[in-house]
């Protein structure tokens, strides 16, 4: 019995000193991370383009995907080269189409926010570059981008070759060979993937790993197992399939077949879906413009975020990725940057968004 107290005695106190070391005050606008201020920097004065997508090589090496200025926003927070707010504000998007730059596609950014590669030489190739991915299971770590123009487009990691093209540019379809609007991608060990298609087509599709098309399940609607807009998909442990519904406001699951299992309501806008290594279901909202942590069973774990153009807040809050020393890059698409946040000193580890869940490799 006294063991047991002084136990107990020791828990309190424990307890006690980590409720002192709590921060008093505030809204818990960012969560568990502080943002790192200032750390794009797009190395282009009066940058004013909408960042879309992102994925992380190393933590040198930031793949990043911009839509031309037809998306930019009015009034659009303007970035100098060296990444300062401006005082003027953006107006790309009331200029005539025609006069629009159609440029700055795919840029690799280090460590530090500054860009260190602008893959121009693909410019004209592509549409928008609305999803860019990397597999984990890939040795050469090709890069692999969705392009809004209904292709898919498979790049060498330096940006020097197109080791393979899906679809077709700027001819929209649905069969085995066509696309409408691909919006993004999720790798097996094998080499095998699916594909969110997408904005138009309402179904999710398996290739090979040559891209030749295996399968494909879903339809247009806001029924069991029908899509408005499948705009991500990830995948668990038990291989089911994760689907964001973006516009019926609802996360899907289905089996490995493509089966329906069931829906989770009332998600807002789910823009990105990813399984951490601990099981748990990490999804951005473009609505609330927040983060949101499930367990498997879809139950709400934790959240965070706000709309706004400070740092830390966002405006289509749209794509992100963590590198392996747990820092956490945003695609804040209203807002026309990247955003990097780290962890707050004693933040709760369950509110830490961990590493990506990826299947370790088929044994040959």
């Amino acid at each position: 019995m006294k063991r047991k107290f002084l136990t107990g005695l020791a828990v309190a106190a424990l307890c006690a000193t980590a409720a002192l070391a709590q921060e008093k005050g505030g809204l818990d606008q960012t969560g568990p991370y502080d943002p790192v201020v200032g750390w794009f920097k797009p190395g282009i004065d009066k940058w004013d383009q909408p960042v879309a997508s992102l994925t992380v090589d190393n933590p040198n090496r930031i793949f990043i995907t911009n839509s031309d200025q037809t998306r930019t926003r009015p009034n659009a927070p303007m970035l100098s080269a060296d990444g300062k707010v401006m005082q003027e504000r953006s107006q790309a998007s009331t200029r005539p189409r025609e006069q629009q730059p159609h440029e700055n596609m795919i840029m690799v950014l280090n460590g530090e926010g500054r860009m260190i590669e602008n893959w121009k030489q693909w410019d004209k190739e592509i549409t928008f570059a609305h999803n860019i991915e990397i597999s984990p299971y890939d040795p050469d770590r090709a890069v692999w981008v969705m392009d809004l123009g209904h292709q898919i487009l498979k790049f060498s990691n330096d940006g020097k070759k197109l080791l393979m093209r899906l679809g077709e540019k700027d001819k929209p379809g649905w069969d085995a060979t066509h696309f409408n609007m691909p919006s993004s991608i999720a790798f097996y060990p094998d080499g095998t993937f699916i594909v969110a298609d997408g904005y138009v087509n309402g179904r999710i599709a398996k290739f090979d790993k040559n891209g030749k098309y295996i399968s494909e399940f879903g339809s247009k609607g806001s029924g069991p197992g029908q899509f408005d807009l499948v705009h991500s998909v990830a995948i668990d442990k038990q291989g089911r399939i994760y689907a964001s519904d973006r516009r019926n406001h609802r996360i899907q699951v289905f089996d490995a077949n493509g089966k329906f299992i069931e829906e989770w309501k009332n998600v807002g806008s789910p823009t990105r879906l990813a399984i951490t290594e601990d099981q748990y279901l990490w999804m951005s909202d473009a609505d609330y413009n927040r983060f949101a942590k499930f367990d498997l069973s879809g139950k709400l774990i934790t959240y965070w975020g706000v709309l706004g153009a400070n740092p830390g807040e966002f405006n289509n809050l749209h794509n992100w990725d963590v590198d392996v020393n747990g820092n956490l890059f945003t695609a804040d698409g209203g807002n026309n940057r990247i955003q990097k946040f780290v962890a707050k000193k004693n933040a709760d580890p369950m509110r830490l968004m961990g590493q990506q869940y990826f299947a370790p490799p088929l044994k040959k």
